[in-house]
């Protein structure tokens, strides 16, 4: 049997019309000739959202009793024995009444899914279990209920439902989200413009990342190896010295300049296992990389500088930040050194920024062979 498709429509906040677009699209589809029901949907007394579902057959809830209060939940065992094409069912992230067949609506849908059903559904960014803290932080309100990012992620398509902070406060000031007696209050606190602003900024980047995820697997099924540039995403490459941290906290600010712009840190480690990096000085690195919310990878290879431009272009890497060179003046006469390898295999489509720091050994040299490299860049060998 064919797996279902899913199909999620995101929102920075409640009332940007997540619901009312989810039922608009099962109502496209009915008109089309699609067998659509809806599995569970909650319009608050909306009188539009509520609107919308008229004429879309809805699969009976289930009546529950817990604590000795009544509630109603969708019923799972239903919709499978209706088994339509479709299923619309609203807030991903629920949390059902204890006793229910699953605690989590999302693994209600994942049933439904594994049965060959289509579904649609709906979430707000805050209910995302990675930006929990952040989302407390930004509005003072801790979500109870979350559902797991990677179940979002693995949506066959993920809908960015947009509205403008001022726009979301004039429907909650017209009554079209919560009752009159909520207005203001929710005005006034959840609903202020500069938490309404940050929370669409965070939605757009986490959606931008799921762009991201969609053509890394293309670029991967097509076999190109070119990087896209569809962002600013920094490579800082480290060889476990002392310079680390300078070269680090470089990358953050220079991956900052961009919105949406992320950097990455990775040391590669010789096949063999053996290596002059220190264990100590990597792991504090690796700790101070995820204070400033980047990622640490770690690569094997016996060339570093054929590993670093191999992992910067299979993560679509736009620029790599490298240390100047620690190595003394004899040895760069010998041979070429870690950057200009690397500067030289970079081509045209990946910038190479070469960090000068207080262990190099005259780092200037190497920071004039490219034009774009500049004062204080990433790790030497």
């Amino acid at each position: 049997m064919p797996h279902g498709s899913l199909r999620v429509y995101l929102g920075a906040a409640p009332g940007v019309g997540k619901t009312y677009d989810m039922l608009a699209e099962g109502r496209r589809r009915a008109d089309r000739g699609t067998d659509v029901v809806i599995g569970f949907v909650e319009d608050y007394g909306r009188a539009l959202t509520r609107k919308m579902a008229e004429g879309l057959e809805t699969v009976p809830r289930r009546t529950m009793t817990y604590r000795g209060a009544t509630f109603t939940e969708m019923d799972p065992d239903a919709v499978l024995t209706r088994h339509p094409e479709v299923a619309l069912v609203d807030e991903l992230a629920h949390t059902n009444v204890p006793g229910s067949r699953h605690e989590k609506r999302w693994q209600d849908i994942e049933d439904l899914l594994d049965a060959g059903i289509d579904v649609i559904s709906t979430v707000n960014i805050q209910h995302l279990e990675s930006l929990n803290d952040i989302v407390e932080q930004i509005t003072g309100i801790r979500q109870q209920e979350t559902v797991p990012d990677d179940v979002v992620r693995r949506a066959d398509q993920i809908e960015f439902v947009d509205m403008s902070a001022e726009a979301l406060r004039r429907r909650m000031s017209h009554g079209n989200i919560y009752p009159p007696e909520k207005v203001e209050a929710a005005l006034a606190h959840y609903f202020r413009a500069g938490n309404l602003t940050a929370l669409r900024e965070i939605a757009l980047l986490w959606a931008a990342d799921r762009v991201e995820e969609a053509l890394m697997r293309y670029r991967q099924d097509h076999d190109i190896h070119k990087p896209w540039h569809t962002r600013e995403r920094l490579l800082v490459a480290l060889s476990g010295g002392p310079e680390g941290d300078t070269l680090i906290r470089r990358a953050k600010r220079i991956s900052a300049r961009s919105a949406g712009g992320e950097f990455l840190a990775v040391h590669v480690q010789p096949s063999d296992g053996l290596t002059s990096a220190s264990p100590q000085l990597l792991a504090r690195q690796r700790e101070l990389v995820a204070e400033l919310g980047g990622s640490f990878h770690t690569v094997t290879g016996d060339d570093p500088a054929q590993a670093i431009l191999s992992f910067a272009r299979k993560v679509n890497a736009t620029q790599i930040v490298v240390g100047a060179t620690r190595r003394s003046r004899l040895k760069r006469l010998i041979s070429r050194g870690f950057g200009e390898v690397l500067i030289e295999g970079s081509g045209d489509d990946i910038d190479v920024y070469v960090v000068t720091h207080a262990e190099a050994a005259h780092g200037r040299w190497l920071r004039h062979r490219r034009t774009h490299t500049q004062e204080n860049d990433t790790a030497g060998s």
